[in-house]
């Protein structure tokens, strides 16, 4: 487990985390969600032991990581910019993480150069972007990690490689028991790997939530009339959000589903249907609902 206990961090006069606390359990993918200079990079970097809270502590199975190499050696943070040295290839960076993570796995490592589209001799610092990503994502993924910390990992990829980078990390939590933090300022890149979801502003966590728990509670309901129809009825609902068209009605309602679903039927419409929420909109909603304006964290 990965536990955040009352951590604050500043750089000169400026406060990246301000008292910050919450808990990642193991086994689970955590979505850490905020905008540039949120603070994401400053946690992810006190997680991994690359720098030490000014007060608090994050502790790693209830250890503190910095300068801690037991801690740090099941953990492998991606930064959102690899750092490489010049004549650094993925085959010769291999060969020193070898000798320093005790959970390498070497199959694993030829498989997975084997999968992606990499040239392993070849200096990393003259790929492009996405291609660095790879390449330390194959390195860390090869450690075995039992926590993998990775900030903007889908940064530069494709399509194609995205979605592959999903299936892999979805793969060793599901098989191996590992534990992700995957920090993004993009929701929709997360809704389909995340099970766990945190809003980070202005470092500090504005909402933290388990994903289904968050779409509990809260649907998208399409609705149309034949004629006219009185706005009125709006009023017996918790109605969150509103979109007209004529008499097709956008709505974003409170409620269980099993409850609302039969009092709208019984206001005899055309039709009537309930739609899934993208992870964004539950966030615009829990968000505009504790007075936030969710374009202005996220943007």
């Amino acid at each position: 487990m990965i536990e955040i206990k009352n951590v604050s961090k500043s750089f000169g006069k400026t406060a990246a985390l301000d008292n910050l606390s919450f808990c990642v359990e193991e086994g689970s993918v955590f979505g850490l969600v905020g905008s540039n200079g949120a603070g994401k990079s400053t946690l992810l970097r006190i997680i991994g032991g690359v720098f030490r809270a000014e007060s608090g502590e994050a502790l790693v199975d209830g250890e503190n990581s910095f300068e801690n190499t037991s801690v740090k050696n099941k953990l492998f943070f991606v930064p959102d910019y690899p750092y490489f040295f010049n004549n650094s290839t993925v085959r010769n960076l291999a060969a020193l993480y070898r000798g320093i993570y005790r959970n390498w796995d070497e199959e694993y490592f030829e498989k997975l150069l084997n999968i992606f589209p990499i040239k392993k001799n070849d200096k990393i610092i003259n790929m492009s972007k996405g291609m660095q990503r790879q390449a330390a994502l194959i390195l860390a993924l090869s450690t075995r990690p039992k926590y993998l910390l990775l900030d903007e990992i889908f940064d530069g990829l494709d399509p194609v490689v995205r979605q592959l980078v999903k299936r892999l990390i979805i793969t060793n939590v599901t098989d191996n028991g590992m534990t992700a933090i995957i920090a993004s300022h993009n929701l929709r890149e997360l809704e389909d790997i995340c099970d766990h979801v945190g809003l980070l502003h202005k470092g500090e966590i504005v909402l933290e939530k388990e994903l289904d728990e968050l779409k509990l509670g809260i649907h998208k309901v399409q609705i149309a009339f034949k004629g006219d129809v009185d706005e009125a009825f709006l009023d017996e609902f918790d109605v969150i959000n509103k979109n007209r068209q004529g008499n097709l009605f956008q709505l974003t309602i409170r409620g269980e589903e099993s409850e609302l679903m039969p009092r709208l039927e019984a206001l005899e419409p055309a039709f009537v249907e309930a739609l899934p929420l993208t992870l964004e909109e539950v966030f615009i909603n829990e968000m505009e609902g504790v007075g936030y304006e969710i374009e202005n964290i996220l943007r």
